[in-house]
């Protein structure tokens, strides 16, 4: 156990720190997946339906994506529980960096939704494999700020997507024709190559597997949406769980991922006394949609620090409210008020604290919910399901900028009305129980 003179890390072992480590590396790489997408998508929007269409199929191709992560999160949730978690966690890296790789080479909306779709089976399921195994793994007093940490530096994934983005977008002429887009995606089939061989020497954790031998001599059902859905006690929390955490992957993905379109207008207007050519002035939008991602997660990585430790000082409702709050007020402030390339700087962070904080809460909070048995499958349950409707959002987004003109300030003013479900989850949190200092539940 942790004492208050020595760091949680020190409490420990070798096993423990060897979970920790790769289960935040295939978050890393996950996350490092996702970004290439929202860097890319409005690019190879551009270039497979045509410019006209762009600001119209952008948001469906994301609601594609979601669809995918909020199908394969529920499925390989539950088989992790009733299988392993470690055993699955390796199948999903492979699944979405082969998928991601084959994006490239997609010719119409059609294969290359289909392509995301199947992308988004194996990011989906990654998150909630990874906490489940940490949360079962680490010793209990570690088990919040080893869940926070890792939850943070899901945003160095998405920086270095960032960075990777602005070096792809300052070389005016890649290599065998590569646009921009197709060189993203080709880099992120890498973590198969990296991450799976890793992932396969993994152990079961322990606590699972007594469970699991326990259980199979009770009758317990493992990973089972019946047993999740019929007990009085997990159907309470996951229902609130669900409306929580769909609230702020609604602010993220249905909205505050959508930044790099207003940073790429502002650009485009920045740089159009010079006069560039279009291919000068795609590598600009590259470089600089990079360059606002990056700025995001800097500020995504104050923020869910920040409330990781609100959550485990103050508790973990608070925490929930707190995040909330935050993201629906930054998101309102970059849709209204972000109209200078001098903005980006500030702005964009800004947004990046409020909308990636509540991001923290759920990796500490979720796993918390729900017994070993279902512990992988309750937290995919509320945090993809989640997916589904926020799956809605840039779809409703793009209706709605449609109905008012199809523009950018119709965008803008579609992304003010959308931002109002953020404050839907608050109707969650008085449903859900407080856990700071509490044991994992069990059956």
């Amino acid at each position: 156990m942790s004492t208050p003179s020595q760091p949680w890390w020190r409490s420990l072992n070798r096993e423990q720190r060897f979970v920790f480590l790769v289960c935040t590396f295939a978050w890393f790489f996950d996350c490092l997946d996702q970004q290439f997408f929202n860097l890319a998508r409005d690019s190879a929007m551009e270039d497979l339906v045509g410019k006209a269409n762009a600001t119209i199929y952008s948001p469906y191709s994301m609601s594609v994506f979601l669809v995918g992560w909020a199908v394969g999160g529920l499925i390989f949730g539950a088989l992790g529980d009733r299988y392993g978690r470690a055993k699955m966690l390796s199948i999903c890296v492979l699944l979405y960096s082969v998928f991601t790789g084959l994006g490239a080479f997609a010719t119409n909306f059609v294969d290359f939704s289909l392509y995301r779709f199947c992308t988004g089976l194996g990011v989906g399921s990654v998150f909630g494999l990874a906490v489940a195994m940490v949360a079962d793994t680490v010793p209990g007093a570690a088990r919040a700020p080893a869940l926070g940490l890792l939850q943070s530096l899901s945003t160095v994934g998405n920086m270095t997507a960032g960075l990777i983005g602005m070096g792809i977008g300052a070389v005016a002429v890649l290599p065998f024709g590569l646009k921009p887009w197709q060189a993203m995606f080709l880099i992120g089939a890498l973590p198969a190559l990296l991450c799976v061989p890793i992932i396969r020497s993994l152990r079961e954790p322990e606590k699972w597997r007594r469970a699991r031998d326990e259980g199979a001599a009770k009758g317990v059902r493992f990973g089972s949406y019946a047993h999740l859905l019929g007990n009085p006690r997990w159907r309470r929390h996951a229902w609130a769980g669900l409306i929580f955490c769909c609230a702020g992957v609604v602010g993220l993905w249905g909205l505050g991922n959508f930044h790099p379109k207003i940073v790429g207008s502002i650009v485009t207007q920045h740089f159009a006394a010079a006069q560039l050519s279009p291919a000068e002035l795609a590598s600009k939008q590259a470089f600089w949609r990079s360059g606002a991602l990056l700025l995001q997660n800097i500020g995504g990585f104050t923020g869910m620090m920040t409330l990781a430790w609100v959550a485990q000082r103050y508790g973990r409702r608070r925490a929930a409210v707190i995040s909330l709050l935050l993201s629906f007020g930054t998101t309102v402030l970059l849709f209204r008020y972000l109209r200078e390339f001098s903005q980006i700087f500030w702005m964009v962070p800004l947004m990046g604290f409020g909308t990636l904080s509540c991001f923290a809460v759920y990796a500490i909070y979720l796993p918390e919910l729900f017994p070993t048995s279902l512990r992988s499958t309750g937290t995919s349950f509320c945090y993809n399901v989640g997916r589904l409707i926020a799956a809605t959002a840039p779809f409703t987004l793009g209706k709605i900028t449609a109905s008012l003109g199809g523009n950018l300030e119709a965008f803008r003013t579609a992304g003010l009305w959308v931002s109002l479900i953020l404050l839907t989850g608050l109707l969650a949190i008085p449903f859900l129980p407080e856990t700071k200092d509490q044991p994992l539940p069990e059956e």
